[in-house]
């Protein structure tokens, strides 16, 4: 097995954890509409803001429709403005990230962070210092595909230089380090157990921490 020269890291629950609901709880206060019924809203459009069909400014409008309130083009912009502050606010980078960052990166392999994400995930990892200590970030808005397409591993291998076969994708969700297994890559499962996440897969190494990764990429 050829060695390891590259790090592909997923973002949402592996790197960090975003209080999700809190910050949909706020949003629906903002916009006068109640919790549940927003959150359910907002959720049906999660492929299309993955993907970057549809701006946060586009969603905060179908969503304000979907619930019956007027779109008004001043409460987009305050829901859009009140997003990106909490998006930072509500995000919490866990305690072994930026450690495991950084001897991956000292170890001389390339990393690269993939993510299935809306347009305001890239700022939130500046504002984290995240950006910092990678070589790329392939966003699924950005790039117009989401995991688990095997296209999306292969454009941040790419990003890197180096073949499928000598990368290795870190992610929580099965079925995306199946998706990179798919493009020709190893995967190992972070299964924290602080995140309520999906459980240990079989088919895939699982660790239970970043650090329990690093002997795994030497």
């Amino acid at each position: 097995m050829p060695p390891i020269k590259a790090c592909l890291v997923d973002v949402y629950d592996t790197i960090l954890a975003s209080a999700f609901p809190q910050r949909q709880r706020e949003l629906a206060a903002l916009a006068g509409v109640d919790d549940d019924l927003w959150r359910a809203k907002w959720l049906r459009l999660s492929v299309e803001r993955d993907v970057g069909a549809l701006s946060m400014a586009g969603a905060f409008e179908r969503t304000l429709a979907a619930c019956g309130r007027d779109p008004d083009p001043a409460l987009v912009s305050r829901l859009v403005a009140r997003d990106a502050e909490l998006i930072i606010s509500h995000t919490t980078v866990f305690a072994d990230t930026v450690p495991f960052l950084a001897k991956v990166r000292a170890s001389g392999l390339g990393i690269v962070l993939v993510s299935n994400c809306a347009e305001n995930t890239r700022a939130m990892l500046a504002a984290k210092g995240l950006l910092d200590l990678a070589d790329a970030a392939i966003l699924s808005c950005e790039v117009g595909l989401a995991k688990p397409d095997p296209e999306i591993y292969l454009l941040a291998v790419q990003a890197l230089g180096v073949p499928a076969a000598d990368a290795v994708m870190l992610d929580d969700q099965p079925r995306f380090c199946a998706g990179a297994t798919a493009a020709g890559l190893r995967a190992i499962q972070v299964a924290r157990p602080e995140v309520n996440g999906p459980p240990a897969d079989s088919r895939f190494t699982t660790v239970t921490t970043l650090q329990d990764a690093l002997p795994l990429l030497s």
